[in-house]
């Protein structure tokens, strides 16, 4: 088994994120034209571009040692109880639903849970079989590869898809009738890459530096100044992990503070803060976050 860890990453519309969380990672890459096999800065890891459909069965086999694909494709390849698939982060990247859809005619009253020969389209073969055993119905499946929304009504009374927003299918009048699944994007290993002592101990560190990469994106560090006299009031109301890190002004004129909050909670609190006697507010986007 070769020192190198070997890496599969996603070709298509996930590339990108992920070579942008490796990069902050300190895995920067650089693809030559055409090229599946991209030059990469940290000497002891090997890529290679594949797509994601195929990596959880490449790392399972051992042909590779990690990569990143959907929770969709690791359930629809029947992978999800695989011994030797490791699942090391939940990135949340390329949030979707897998759904069934109909056309708005059969979705009145439930009409499609009563045709017989019910033709249902997907990608997922696995995933739509199992519905169909599940709800009991009476259908035919039918494997596609791309486009599968375009099939209705014409070619299909149901499609099972992924879709994130439910914009296309309604552009398509079709309507969700179920939900199978949820899925975003996971970083996955082999077994044996984690029991290996090299390869395993470099994998703790990636997932340690992912984790805190994640964590990062979801907040952002806040600086202040506050007068002494409105110190108390004003930390007394800031969210943060632990406590605010606070030094004194110059000439003993206030405090400045320094906390991490969620992002989301910003445009509520900056107003609050004001309000409460701070001034001079930063706000700084965060790289890492190391608990």
């Amino acid at each position: 088994m070769s020192d190198k860890l070997k890496m599969v990453i996603p070709k298509g519309r996930l590339q990108e994120k992920v070579e942008a969380l490796l990069a902050r990672v300190g895995i920067e890459l650089m693809f030559s034209t055409r090229s599946y096999r991209p030059v990469c800065s940290d000497p002891d890891v090997e890529v290679k571009l594949v797509k994601p459909q195929n990596i959880p069965a490449l790392i399972s086999l051992g042909r590779h040692d990690c990569g990143f694909t959907g929770l969709d494709w690791i359930i629809e390849q029947d992978f999800a109880d695989d011994p030797n698939l490791v699942e090391l982060v939940d990135l949340g990247y390329n949030k979707v639903r897998i759904v069934a859809a109909v056309p708005e005619d059969l979705a009145e009253n439930d009409a499609y849970k009563t045709r017989k020969k019910l033709v249902i389209a997907s990608e997922y073969h696995k995933l739509a079989a199992d519905y169909v055993k599940k709800q009991g119905l009476d259908a035919i499946l039918i494997k596609t590869y791309g486009a599968t929304e375009a099939l209705p009504p014409e070619d299909a009374d149901m499609i099972i898809d992924n879709t994130s927003t439910g914009s296309t299918l309604v552009m398509n009048r079709l309507v969700i009738v179920d939900e199978l699944l949820a899925s975003t994007t996971r970083f996955i290993s082999s077994r044996q890459a984690m029991d290996d002592a090299k390869k395993g101990d470099k994998l703790r560190k990636i997932r340690m530096l992912m984790e805190s990469v994640r964590m990062a994106d979801k907040k952002v560090l806040l600086e202040m100044n506050v007068a002494a006299d409105k110190f108390e009031q004003l930390v007394s109301h800031l969210p943060s992990m632990r406590s605010p890190t606070v030094s004194p002004l110059y000439q003993e004129k206030g405090y400045a503070v320094k906390v991490a909050v969620p992002s989301s909670e910003v445009p509520l609190l900056i107003p609050e803060l004001v309000k409460l006697g701070a001034t001079d507010i930063l706000e700084y986007k965060l790289e890492k976050i190391v608990p």
